[in-house]
């Protein structure tokens, strides 16, 4: 390191110093806290005058300082405790115990009660959420509490049982959980690589094309685990999406395992969290926020499909849960498995620098194969409202057969675009930048960014002339269908279809059975579903991914072309995949019929390479929004021009730029985007500038938050 950085860094760090003593947590408070001596500090302490720092989930930074009341003495870390705040009160998690405080003595407020006996939080997960408020820059208060179930933040009174029984030094006696299916090849290789690594920390990247059963090596390394009474979380990207690996949980595992995810009501929360807690659940199994769970005997960590988007939060505290799953098994000692068939660059960086280690399985199970992939050129074909003749003709051979359609389009609604062809306007949200879509059987239009609706009226406002609905989303689709294949059984998977309680299970019911002959439906198809009966998968268009402004387009759309084609041909049934496209000679389209995604990853990692884009750099974005353009603009420019002060060569700027959609909800947004080749660098320089932004005034005019390692821009 030469003078100049050495001299950059230490400006860097007397600024994040005094950002600290101004936002009321002295540096050796949380770094003793981090190495869990404050546990007994106070002990030596008067109770009278003993001080207890508290982390109050509210958007300020840093913790507020109280007096303790005594006798006895102040709760340990991690216990919630009821404090005065304003003309409220609040429920606040104890963070530490300082010395003195910056505030004048006689203002400070008294701790009304002390909710918990013991700590709610134990310490692993409190160091590590101590961690991810300084790393994702977002205030302790509200990141401790995020942890929680909602009824435990609101202070209900818990009565904690006794500590949790130490794991058994010997395992039990196997219990019988059910017998699994004959291991193949691929499978047992996998399984004997992980079960020979020694005990303790270890981070395995299982790539399986779909339908290669990563599902048994789950059930397998969980059985496992299980016998030796160690606990497994096992994280997914959407409960309601997953029925099938629920289901095979619940056979082998059912007395031991616990849901955690957001369709539970808050009582269902709290008691799979107590059961978590207590050690009586030893399989949990939930979505994001599902990371937090207490984990007293740890033992595994498994996330299935780590490369789906929903793993990162988009508001409020914006943690990725899959790195957080990372850390948490470094701290807790133990493997962690990221799984997928079309795994993220940043994993997959990881695996060839052998940071994770690979392991892969190329084959499916039985004897069908990998389905045969095609471009459907539409610049030399026909098509009726998004399906072109060649499709149409594949579906009349495959429903001959009796097998099962399924057909993908990330658009729902009828038409995404209402058009005038007399003056050539279109039907606009008033609230956002963005086109309202035709929702046809409710004659409504509709915006998907806001909510807004209005009332269909044909007739140009302007011209008076008839209006039209241009392009197709799944409504449409399905409408067509039915128009070309009477007699077969159609339905649609998407949000609108599917907003019933119930109504997705009876759904995905109704395939299994084979009552359903062509499935249409968005995303929610790629999310791991398995339908033996299906033989043809049909995309219908290709190319929304192929030029989209996000430098993650070309991998989002690989991932979701590879798994939705996943879903053809499984078992014994060969598949068949046709892919429409006015660009059938695009690189990334010809990379894609090899169904080789190490390959399209390792193409796509050398284009960010060249391009200094993330695994290669780290990002963070600096958004802000308000009702009107200018203050935003104001702001932007004027914690730019504050940045470019301490602004080193190994940090860039850009901005402020709009937003790809300026206006959402009434309100105007654009960002600053930070980028440096150096993590810790660019976490230095994110804190120094936070500390300025929240001294001003300004900052309370317009709405503005930090995203750090955005997974879109």
């Amino acid at each position: 390191m030469d003078s100049r950085q050495v001299s950059v860094y230490k400006e860097l760090s007397t600024n994040i110093n005094n950002h600290r003593a101004r936002r009321k947590i002295s540096l050796q408070s949380l770094d003793n806290a981090l190495e869990g001596n404050e546990l007994n500090k106070h002990d030596s302490m008067s109770p009278l005058q003993q001080l207890v720092r508290v982390a109050i989930p509210v958007p300020l930074a840093g913790g507020f300082d109280y007096h303790w009341p005594g006798p006895d003495m102040p709760p340990p870390l991690g216990c919630r405790v009821r404090v005065p705040f304003g003309r409220d009160e609040k429920v606040g998690i104890v963070l530490g115990y300082p010395e003195e405080s910056p505030v004048e003595g006689r203002r400070l407020k008294t701790i009304l009660e002390r909710i918990d006996p013991e700590p709610v939080i134990a310490q692993e997960l409190f160091n590590n959420l101590l961690w991810a408020a300084e790393y994702y820059q977002h205030p302790i208060g509200e990141v401790l509490t995020h942890a929680l179930p909602t009824l435990l933040r609101k202070g209900r009174s818990l009565e904690l049982p006794a500590k949790p029984s130490p794991a058994p030094k010997e395992p039990p006696k196997p219990i019988n959980r059910g017998k699994g299916p004959k291991l193949t090849t691929d499978q047992r290789l996998v399984l004997n690589t992980i079960k020979k690594h020694p005990n303790g920390y270890r981070a395995f990247l299982l790539m399986g094309v779909t339908g290669s059963g990563k599902t048994e090596i789950y059930l397998n390394l969980i059985a496992g685990h299980l016998n030796e009474g160690r606990q497994i979380l096992l994280l997914v990207p959407e409960i309601g999406l997953t029925p099938q690996l629920v289901s095979r949980l619940n056979e082998r595992f059912g007395a031991e395992l616990a849901l955690m995810h957001s369709h539970l009501s808050p009582r269902e929360r709290l008691n799979a969290w107590l059961k978590a807690r207590n050690g009586n659940a030893l399989v949990l199994v939930g979505t994001r926020s599902a990371v937090f769970s207490p984990l007293v005997h740890p033992g595994l960590i498994i996330i299935d499909e780590e490369h789906d988007s929903s793993f990162k939060q988009q508001d409020g505290f914006k943690y990725s849960a899959r790195d957080f799953a990372v850390l948490r098994a470094q701290k807790l000692n133990i493997p962690i498995i990221l799984a997928s068939a079309t795994p993220s660059l940043e994993s997959y960086k990881n695996a060839l620098i052998n940071r994770y280690k690979l392991l892969t399985m190329p084959r499916r199970i039985g004897s069908a194969g990998a389905p045969s992939i095609r471009m459907i050129d539409l610049n030399q074909h026909a098509t009726r409202h998004g399906i072109s003749t060649p499709l149409v003709t594949s579906i009349e051979t495959h429903l001959a057969k009796g097998n099962q359609i399924l057909l993908f389009l990330n658009r729902r609604g009828f038409a995404p675009t209402l058009f005038c062809p007399g003056c050539h306007s279109s039907e606009s949200c008033p609230r956002c930048d963005a086109h309202m879509t035709i929702h046809a059987r409710k004659g409504r239009l509709c915006c998907h960014h806001c909510g807004t609706t209005l009332p269909i009226t044909w007739s140009c406002a302007l011209c008076n002339t008839e209006r039209v609905a241009v392009g197709s989303g799944t409504q449409r689709i399905t409408d067509e269908l039915k128009a070309l294949f009477p007699d077969a059984q159609i339905a649609r998977l998407d949000r609108d279809a599917t907003i019933r309680k119930g109504s997705l299970d009876q759904l995905l019911a109704s395939v299994h059975g084979g009552e359903i002959q062509i499935l249409v439906g968005t995303q929610m198809l790629t999310k791991g579903h398995d339908f033996p009966g299906v033989t043809l998968v049909g995309v219908l268009n290709a190319d929304q991914g192929l030029f989209g402004t996000d430098f993650r387009s070309s991998e989002q759309l690989a991932q979701t072309i590879l798994q939705v084609a996943g879903r053809a041909g499984r078992r014994d049934r060969a598949g068949e995949v046709l892919i429409q496209t006015h660009c059938p000679q695009h690189p990334l389209l010809t990379q894609l019929l090899q169904q080789d995604y190490a390959s399209v990853a390792e193409w796509i990692l050398q284009e960010r390479r060249e391009a200094g884009w993330p695994p290669f750099s780290r990002l963070a974005v600096f958004r802000a929004e308000a009702a009107q353009k200018q203050p935003v603009f104001r702001f932007l420019n004027k914690v730019r021009a504050q940045v470019v002060k301490s602004k080193t060569d190994d940090v860039d700027i850009f901005g402020p730029a709009p937003a790809i959609m300026e206006r959402r909800a009434g309100r105007y947004r654009a960002q600053l985007l930070f980028q440096s080749s150096d993590r810790l660098l660019l976490r230095s320089f994110l804190s120094s500038t936070i500390a300025h932004v929240r001294s001003w005034p300004s900052s309370r005019r317009v709405r503005w938050a930090i995203d750090v390692d955005p997974i879109e821009l």
